[in-house]
C-alpha cells in the first residue's frame, strides 16, 4: 500500500509516496525550500506543490516542527509564530480539495518510522529518537509506545535553549569543527540521559548521514548511540504511517 508523506522543516519541505510494506519511499522524494517568513499560507502552498508534483490524490500525512494536538499547532519554534493555534490539518485538506490529512510532530513521525522499520525495531525499553537539524526534535518511546510532543530540544542547557547550542544548524552557523560540536552534543545527551535513562539514543536528521564523523567522538553516555537507518527520510515515512493509521 502507498500513502503520501510530507515533512515540513525549518529549511526545506520534502515528500513522496511511501511504500508502507517496505517502509521506504516509492519514488524519489521532491524537495522545495521553506519560504521565509514561514507563514501558514506560504508553507501550505509549498506543501501542496510537493504533493501535486506527483499528481497524488488520496490521504496525506504531514509533519510539523512543533507540538501538535488534533491537527492544530500549539508551538512554533523554527517557523513563523502565526502558526500557533492554526488548524494545519484543515488548511492542507482544504487546499488539496478535501483530501484526508493527518498531521503530527516531525520528530514523533521520524521516531515512529525508526521504531517500526529502522534502528529501533524490536526495542522494548525506553528509546529516545533525536533529530539534529534546524532545531532538535525528540520522540520518546517506552514499551514501544510513543509519548507524543516531548520537545526535548528546548531543555535548558548551561543557560541556553539546548537546540541553539547542539543542533546541526548551530554547527553550521558557528562553523564548528566536528570535535567541538560533538562536545556540545555530548553535554546535551548526558543531560537527557540523566532525566530519562534510555536504553538507546537514535540520532536522526540530515546529519545522521555523517554519523561516523561525530558519534565516535561522544563519550560518557551509557545508553547505546546509533544513527537512524532511514536517515532524513524517516519523517516522510512516519507521516505516511500516521495517515494510514499505523
Amino acid at each position: 500500500m502507498q500513502i503520501f508523506g510530507v515533512d515540513i522543516g525549518g529549511s526545506g519541505i520534502k515528500g513522496a509516496p511511501v511504500d508502507l510494506d517496505r517502509g521506504d519511499l516509492a519514488q524519489e522524494r521532491h524537495k522545495v525550500l521553506t519560504p521565509h517568513p514561514a507563514t501558514p499560507e506560504g508553507v501550505v502552498e509549498r506543501v501542496c506543490e510537493v504533493v501535486e508534483h506527483f499528481g497524488w490524490s488520496g490521504p496525506v500525512g504531514a509533519t510539523f516542527p512543533g507540538v501538535i494536538t488534533d491537527g492544530t499547532a500549539r508551538t512554533a519554534a523554527n517557523v513563523d509564530k502565526s502558526w500557533i493555534g492554526t488548524d494545519i490539518r484543515g488548511l492542507i485538506s482544504e487546499r488539496l480539495g478535501g483530501a484526508p490529512v493527518t498531521v503530527l510532530n516531525d520528530a514523533d513521525a521520524a521516531g515512529v518510522a525508526e521504531m517500526h522499520f529502522g534502528a529501533g525495531r524490536g526495542r522494548t525499553g525506553t528509546v529516545i529518537m533525536l533529530t539534529l537539524g534546524t532545531g532538535i526534535g525528540s520522540a520518546v518511546f517506552t514499551g514501544g509506545r510513543l509519548v507524543p510532543n516531548t520537545e526535548l530540544g528546548h531543555l535548558e542547557l548551561n543557560g541556553h535553549d539546548a537546540e541553539t547550542r547542539a543542533s546541526s544548524k548551530a554547527r553550521e552557523d558557528e562553523d564548528l569543527t566536528w570535535e567541538h560540536w560533538a562536545r556540545r552534543v555530548q553535554k546535551y545527551l548526558v543531560h537527557v540521559e540523566m532525566l530519562f535513562s534510555p536504553e538507546v539514543f537514535i540520532i536522526g536528521g540530515g546529519v545522521s548521514r555523517k554519523a561516523h564523523k561525530f558519534l565516535p567522538l561522544i563519550k560518557g553516555v551509557e545508553a547505546e548511540l546509533i544513527p537512524a537507518k532511514l536517515q532524513n527520510n524517516a519523517g516522510i515515512v512516519g507521516a505516511a504511517m500516521a495517515a494510514a493509521g499505523d
